[in-house]
């Protein structure tokens, strides 16, 4: 691999760059902007910008623009730092992408760079790009290892990338405003129930019952949010199947990681440049079913595949876990309602039966005001209201007010029903729910 042209300074300078201070304690913020446009630019006006081996090229090109320029051996140590990230690493967001603390990245323009860090928006006047081009040729940085493209005749992309996070671009004539990324990030250490309950997002108890209604084979719907958290929990649940049940993931971009030994992970194929080739979650689903899987768990459904999800609850593959976009228990299985009729024309009433009959349990997790994300409600499926999908809700989260800094303020409650769950449960020999239920 070669050497970034930074490791060719002398020690000296290299002590320095590992402690260069945050960029909001210069005081000539604007200066050294330009000059790393200028250097940038014109690496790229003398074709050397991809050219690492020559890195005394880039040197010379870098002590060349800052001649005659009064800046401390700091600053100089922060362009140059600027200046690798532009060549061996993924331009102005390098570090962020680096920072384990934020977890997702928005570019919306050249000087309009949000990110999110403890579930809250921030925008980062740190960070900038030279101008739109500048943007493309980043996206363009990023995608390319994974064969992907993108430019006039291909102007949107959703990718994973090789760490596992997921890359969402768009560039003109579809987005008005320029070029636009987006990178939710990808935890390198996964969370598990006990970070779910250091947190507040589900109490001990909540946390019991999941483990007892995944360990039973239940079929459970999580619902929430973009950025909710679901997949997440997903992946939590996922952690309480017996290592010796076959598990089949199926997803669009690969964001499930299960640690037991027979997982099977199936990602869907966009089109190629041909306009064929296409492997959609349906297609995905249907050929799980002929695996023998002992659990079948699909990243998200959001068309007919919904159908196909049901059938398979439906004959016998008990214990499948999914997760749907909706704000409560109750518009998820409206939304399932939805997304079957795109698949099949039947009666209502039979897609009603349909669904009732297949979903045990739906989960709906929420991200609140102040950023934290809460499991605001767990329902029960338990039969029919005059014609409709009954739910009995077990817990739920009530918000009562808002603090000054804007905490949400609120409390977990069990709703003192008679669970059809709690019944099953014990049904099926586990006992470990009496101290909540009785």
């Amino acid at each position: 691999m070669a050497k970034s042209f930074i490791e060719e300074f002398d020690v000296k300078e290299e002590k320095i760059l590992k402690d260069i201070p945050d960029y909001e304690t210069f005081s000539n913020k604007k200066l050294l902007d330009e000059l790393r446009n200028k250097i940038i630019q014109n690496l790229i006006d003398n074709h050397s910008l991809n050219e690492i081996n020559k890195s005394s090229l880039i040197k010379k090109e870098i002590d060349a623009s800052l001649e005659g320029y009064d800046l401390s051996l700091v600053e100089r140590s922060y362009i140059n730092n600027l200046i690798d990230n532009e060549i061996n690493g993924n331009g102005p967001i390098t570090e962020l992408l680096d920072d384990p603390s934020i977890t997702e990245i928005m570019v919306n323009g050249t000087n309009e760079i949000y990110i999110e860090l403890d579930g809250k928006l921030i925008k980062d006047d740190s960070v900038s790009f030279i101008n739109n081009e500048h943007i493309i040729r980043t996206i363009q940085r990023l995608i390319q290892p994974i064969g992907r493209t993108i430019d006039a005749s291909n102007p949107m992309v959703d990718a994973r990338l090789n760490d596992g996070s997921r890359l969402n671009a768009i560039i003109p004539p579809l987005s008005l405003n320029g070029p636009v990324l987006t990178i939710r990030k990808f935890r390198k250490e996964l969370e598990g129930i006990e970070d779910f309950l250091r947190n507040g997002t589900m109490t001990p108890y909540m946390a019991r019952f999941i483990e007892a209604c995944v360990k039973s084979k239940m079929n459970i719907i999580v619902c929430g949010g973009t950025g909710s958290g679901k997949t997440t929990l997903l992946n939590v649940m996922s952690s309480f199947i017996k290592d010796s049940e076959r598990i089949i993931t199926i997803e669009d971009a690969a964001e499930l990681r299960l640690e037991q030994e027979h997982v099977i992970s199936l990602e869907t194929r966009r089109t190629n440049y041909e306009g064929s080739g296409e492997v959609t979650i349906r297609d995905l689903v249907r050929n799980s079913l002929r695996m023998r899987p002992d659990r079948i768990i699909v990243g998200e459904v959001r068309g007919k595949e919904a159908f196909d999800m049901m059938q398979a609850m439906n004959t016998g593959h008990e214990g499948s876990m999914t997760t749907l976009h909706a704000n409560s228990p109750k518009d998820a299985l409206n939304r399932l309602e939805t997304m079957v009729l795109m698949a099949v024309e039947i009666p209502i009433k039979a897609i009603r039966e349909y669904i009732e009959n297949a979903i045990d349990i739906v989960i709906n997790i929420s991200r609140l005001t102040d950023g934290k994300r809460k499991i605001t409600s767990i329902c029960e499926v338990v039969g029919f209201d005059n014609d409709e999908i009954k739910l009995n809700e077990i817990f739920a989260f009530k918000q009562t007010g808002l603090k000054e800094d804007g905490e949400v303020l609120g409390e977990f409650v069990l709703n003192k029903v008679n669970s059809k769950t709690y019944d099953r449960l014990k049904s099926r020999g586990i006992n470990t729910l009496d101290d909540i239920f009785e």
